[in-house]
């Protein structure tokens, strides 16, 4: 059976983040970039202490081109467990911030004809890789698709580098079985779980049960 790894970003109020918890999905995504779905970090903060999530569940913070102090600022509210970075940051200032938190870190790829190059740049940087969609005028959460005929190479360069490579970008329930064709190692799903802007307990739970009807198990540690 194939594992795939399950994200459910774009939490920006209690019962989003409760129903992603609640879910059993491995990793929460909690925007704090610039966005309809930003968070503030001491409001964010107190609803996670309204919430017990599994211990092998991660918080992860998504960042566009951060400084340290901003990063900083956030945890010392919210307990993230993974930083992912989704704009033009460059591998020196990636590890940078890796050194000083300790923290796993994502970087983001917008996928056009340089994005396995941009990729192998930040080999043995980055412990992990978001493949997203490129939206001029946007960094993410745009509900738009690529070429998902990309996603072996990308998933290729990511075993290369002993990493994880989730797959970001109009993926929603309607459409999650084309994707599945091309065997993601893991899916991050925003827009496409919600309802009039909310997480949609239903849509979670349709997207959950077509990965396992594809014969695609959910976790892997």
């Amino acid at each position: 059976m194939k594992a795939t790894v399950l994200k459910l970003c774009g939490n920006h109020s209690l019962q989003d983040l409760q129903l992603s918890v609640t879910s059993g999905v491995p990793y929460i995504g909690i925007v704090f970039a610039e966005s309809k779905r930003k968070v503030d970090p001491a409001l964010c903060g107190g609803w996670l202490k309204q919430i017990e999530k599994g211990e092998e569940q991660k918080y992860v913070g998504v960042f566009v081109n951060p400084t340290l102090q901003e990063i900083s600022h956030v945890l010392s509210h919210v307990p993230l467990d993974i930083i992912q970075f989704h704009g033009n940051e460059s591998p020196e200032e990636i590890i940078e911030i890796k050194l000083s938190t300790g923290l796993t870190v994502w970087k983001a790829i917008h996928h056009n004809q340089n994005g396995l190059k941009k990729m192998k740049s930040y080999n043995r940087v980055a412990d992990g890789y978001v493949i997203d969609s490129t939206v001029k005028g946007a960094w993410g959460g745009t509900g738009t698709s690529f070429d998902w005929e990309s996603i072996p190479a990308y998933n290729k360069e990511a075993e290369a580098q002993g990493v994880q490579c989730l797959i970001a970008g109009g993926i929603t329930p309607l459409n999650i079985d084309e994707i599945l064709v091309y065997s993601p190692e893991g899916i991050d799903i925003s827009s496409g779980i919600e309802t009039n802007g909310s997480k949609d307990g239903n849509k979670i739970q349709v997207i959950m049960e077509r990965l396992k009807k594809s014969g695609h198990s959910l976790y892997q540690f």
